[in-house]
């Protein structure tokens, strides 16, 4: 096995100098070898916590047993479909997810990201309402492909690349009355995380998505809402829009939907939104999307999703992680503005950018895994596998409170 000094030198080389700048900075130096459950080893055996659960897509853990067994079936089997002729596992997921979905969702496209599900949501939108425009949310991310990258909201990640498809028009998040002026008979569609997750971990006012729904009913517009980080229970709920009986039109899938164990997006919407597809179905396609090994992975982990009532627990150790920062919050006020979330989906807005790479760096140091959210550095996210336990969170909390009391120690030193 190579050393992590050879494999960073090999990133630099070959993939990409300034992340290995960056992953130093954070104090990442260690490389990953295995991983299992709610862990993460490097080559000489430590143990980190994973609380960052790659950004959302381990809900089930690294490597679920339930999972990767029938991968390992699948494999045996047909990993990959002749795309010619009619693939059992693939329709079987395509139905389960009809089932599961909020309101009438009966129709699925498979894909391999969240950035192209949402590009599937978007052309669909189109097509289904012949219409060009889309209202989408400042803050908002939903992947850097060309066409997720125009709906996303942050100028940092867009200005490299414009002028972008001007499809667009952004509304403050949560805020009904720009979205009602917004939103007119030339929208296709508004498109709307339930939670903004790289915006900040940002819960929306009560009568936001409710209102968002009305809105669109209102002009005939559908209403897109990407569950692409929120859902598969990690908000306490299967999906987060069900926190507010809202069923949308079309909704992205995918980070958690592979089970952790392969790549898997999907779009899923009523029939009214694939309509367009029925007389030309090959409009919209991918080669590879809903190939037999990851629909098999994507059929499991929906079974243990259920199985293993991953949403209802996630409610409850969400509520014992919330209210342990709150705790620490009070303890350091100079330190943490804020505290939100829904299920094990939590961030921590620190008083400055500073506070919170530091405090990352700070919990890495003490085997933690977790990042700041891309769209608002001022916020460290804690989105663990849903399968972590009570004396994980109690982990969690003492290691974080022990790094706050180093960073603010360090600060008083350099004063």
């Amino acid at each position: 096995m190579a050393d992590p000094q050879t494999i960073a030198r090999l990133y630099a080389e070959h993939i990409n100098p300034g992340l290995v700048r960056l992953m130093h900075f954070a104090g990442v130096d260690q490389m990953e070898v295995r991983a299992e459950g709610v862990y993460v080893y490097d080559g000489e055996g430590n143990a980190y916590l994973d609380f960052l659960a790659g950004f959302g897509a381990l809900n089930f853990g690294h490597r679920h047993p339930q999972i990767v067994k029938a991968v390992e079936d699948q494999l045996s089997r047909q990993p990959l479909s002749s795309r010619v002729l009619f693939n059992e596992v693939t329709a079987r997921l395509a139905h389960r997810l009809s089932q599961i979905t909020p309101g009438n969702l009966k129709y699925c496209f498979f894909c391999h990201s969240g950035a192209e599900a949402v590009e599937a949501c978007l052309k669909l939108a189109r097509l289904s309402t012949g219409r060009k425009k889309i209202v989408s949310m400042n803050g908002g991310y939903h992947g850097k492909t060309l066409g997720a990258l125009s709906a996303s909201g942050r100028h940092l990640y867009r200005a490299p690349f414009e002028p972008l498809l001007d499809w667009f028009t952004f509304v403050p998040f949560g805020d009904c009355s720009a979205l009602e002026e917004a939103v007119t008979e030339e929208t296709a569609a508004v498109l709307v995380e339930p939670i903004q997750g790289e915006g900040g971990i940002i819960v929306p006012p009560d009568d936001f998505l409710p209102f968002a729904r009305k809105v669109c009913d209102r002009v005939g517009a559908l209403l897109i809402v990407d569950e692409v980080q929120t859902g598969l229970g990690r908000t306490g709920r299967n999906f987060a829009i069900e926190h507010w009986g809202v069923a949308p039109d079309l909704m992205p899938l995918a980070k958690s939907l592979g089970g952790g164990v392969l790549p898997l997006g999907a779009a899923v919407g009523t029939e009214e939104a694939f309509r367009p597809l029925f007389d030309k179905p090959l409009l919209h396609s991918s080669t590879l999307g809903g190939n037999p090994l990851a629909c098999a992975a994507g059929l499991a982990a929906l079974e243990v999703l259920e199985s293993e009532r991953l949403a209802e627990r996630t409610f409850h150790l969400g509520n014992l992680l919330i209210h342990g920062l709150n705790n620490l919050k009070n303890r350091f006020p100079d330190f943490i503005a804020d505290v939100r979330g829904k299920g094990l989906l939590v961030g921590i807005e620190f008083a400055d950018e500073d506070g919170a790479a530091l405090t990352a760096t700070m919990l890495i140091k003490r085997r933690i895994l977790t990042a700041y959210t891309l769209n608002n550095p001022k916020v460290i996210r804690l989105q663990p596998p849903l399968i972590v336990e009570e004396h994980h969170i109690s982990e969690v909390l003492s290691a974080f409170e022990d790094a706050l009391a180093e960073v603010r120690s360090l600060i008083a030193q350099l004063a």
